[in-house]
């Protein structure tokens, strides 16, 4: 059945669409009946004059009742086709910007203004961060205020600094390789007191074998009062009788002292601390052995490690002067750690600082009211001892007696009175 109307077969509508053809002309430019505005359509039928049809001349549009000339106009020759007359469509010659207008400059203010908003934000918050993750960290185990008898405050701050030796959390192979031995209980290797203040910092080594009296003290676990009859000890028993409580008591009693904040460190979380940083460099003067803490140094410029690092500051059987150059390798090895966990390459390397943060902090025991504040000034004041900018020397020695150390009481007098009144020292010590 031919649906087509009459006068319109498929044989009418030519070879130029359809069928396979090759023309051009799109399948939209099929010829269709167009009926001007105000004149009926004419009928269907024989008789009804074929439509012309469209070309596309020279660009300008299609003729042959196509361009407007019989009384139709398509469009397509003005461009009224996309909305915009004159062809000011989008991609037309009236819209160079294809349809978008010119992008606007840029507002380099208020993007370094908001640039800077962030940095600075985020630095807030990684700063707030770690400050409250340190600050979790430190282990406050020590109360002061279990110290009964106190010397009066004097100006600037005095830290009691212990090194234990401590062998908590060290597996035998551990304590093999550190030479620490197996002995039970803890008992201190090293006491130092650094003052910080005004008038410089000062730094002294307290033998751990002075000869010291044991007053009376109010025991750290049981609350009961011991009283003093007068015994004497050498320094480190007091700590191994009743902890950092009564170090603390003892050392006030003997130098007039007050201990403001007490701060210890074992055997692991020392060397623990070194490696964190990736090594200390030290100058040794003079080649030492010690079959006993595993120390074998030649002299000169050198980086130790924590193993190393902790058998420099043990030895003293290598030592004709035993204990008291134990305390000075001790009081130069510290500072020399204080410097390098202060310079730029570890405080401002992540990758060096939280490793050095988390060993240092795990393995330091504090008293109840240490801060962060507190600790950094410690470390920056020991690190102004190794530059130069303050004092250190041992606790004066008059003499010994049955092995023990004898403080010279005239010049620990005067030590004590020029630390209270925050003054430079001027006590030299042995």
């Amino acid at each position: 059945m031919n649906d087509w109307p009459e006068g319109w077969s498929g044989d009418n509508r030519g070879d130029r669409y359809g069928r396979g053809s090759a023309s051009a002309q799109p399948e939209s430019a099929r010829v269709m009946r167009q009926v001007r505005r105000g004149q009926p359509a004419p009928p269907y039928g024989n008789g009804v004059p074929q439509q012309q049809q469209a070309s596309y001349v020279n660009g300008q549009g299609y003729g042959g009742g196509y361009d407007g000339q019989d009384g139709y106009d398509s469009g397509y020759n003005t461009g009224q086709v996309y909305g915009s007359p004159g062809g000011g469509g989008p991609g037309g010659p009236g819209d160079p910007g294809g349809g978008r207008g010119p992008r606007p400059a840029p507002n380099w203010r208020k993007r370094i203004k908001w640039t800077a908003i962030v940095v600075i934000t985020g630095l807030v918050v990684t700063t707030v961060s770690t400050y409250f993750w340190a600050d979790s960290k430190l282990n406050r185990e020590v109360d002061l205020s279990k110290v009964i008898d106190r010397p009066e405050q004097g100006d600037g701050t005095n830290y009691l600094i212990v090194g234990s030796d401590s062998r908590a959390g060290l597996s035998s192979e551990q304590k093999k390789q550190l030479h620490t031995g197996s002995a039970e209980g803890k008992r201190t290797d090293s006491m130092m007191i650094l003052h910080t203040g005004s008038n410089g910092d000062t730094l002294i080594s307290l033998p751990r074998d002075s000869d010291v009296e044991i007053p009376t003290f109010v025991g750290s676990e049981s609350g009961k009062t011991y009283k003093g009859t007068g015994r004497h000890v050498k320094l480190n028993a007091a700590y191994a009788e009743d902890g950092p409580e009564l170090l603390v008591r003892t050392v006030e009693f003997n130098t007039g002292l007050r201990i403001d904040h007490y701060v210890e460190i074992g055997f692991a979380g020392f060397a623990s601390i070194v490696d964190a940083v990736g090594g200390v460099e030290i100058d040794i003067d003079k080649g030492f052995k010690d079959k006993y803490s595993g120390a074998d140094f030649q002299a000169g410029k050198q980086k130790l490690n924590g193993d190393q690092a902790l058998a420099f500051v043990r030895t003293r059987h290598a030592f004709a002067a035993s204990d008291l150059q134990r305390t000075k390798n001790q009081q130069k090895f510290l500072a020399a750690l204080a410097h390098q966990v202060a310079t730029p390459g570890t405080v401002l390397n992540p990758f060096k600082l939280y490793p050095t943060l988390g060993a240092g902090l795990d393995s330091l025991i504090v008293d109840k009211d240490m801060g962060l504040y507190d600790l950094g000034s410690m470390f920056f004041a020991m690190k102004g001892v190794n530059g130069g900018d303050g004092t250190s020397l041992n606790m004066p020695i008059s003499g010994s007696t049955g092995g023990n150390l004898v403080w010279d009481k005239a010049k620990v007098k005067q030590l004590v009175q020029e630390l209270n009144n925050d003054e430079k020292v001027t006590v030299s010590g042995n």
